[in-house]
């Protein structure tokens, strides 16, 4: 199931990491401006939203939909 990651996800995400905008910038090679335009829901450029989901997922984060967008660490794989 693919789920639509949005900007409360993203801001989720990196609170779930204890990242900072620095660091998920550093991560995913995209601009720390850029980042907080995602993250206020102001920038919809897809390729670079993968680029910030890409360096979370990497980072163990899943994203998830129940009642609304929600983030969790990825189940470890037995």
């Amino acid at each position: 199931m693919h789920i639509k990651v949005t900007s409360a996800h993203v801001r989720a995400a990196r609170g779930l990491l204890k990242w900072t905008v620095r660091d998920l910038a550093e991560h995913s090679g995209v601009h720390r401006n850029t980042i907080t335009k995602i993250e206020a829901d102001q920038a919809k450029h897809e390729p670079t939203i993968a680029a910030v989901v890409r360096a979370l997922e990497a980072a163990g984060v899943e994203f998830i939909n129940g009642d609304g967008p929600g983030v969790r660490f990825r189940k470890k794989k037995r």
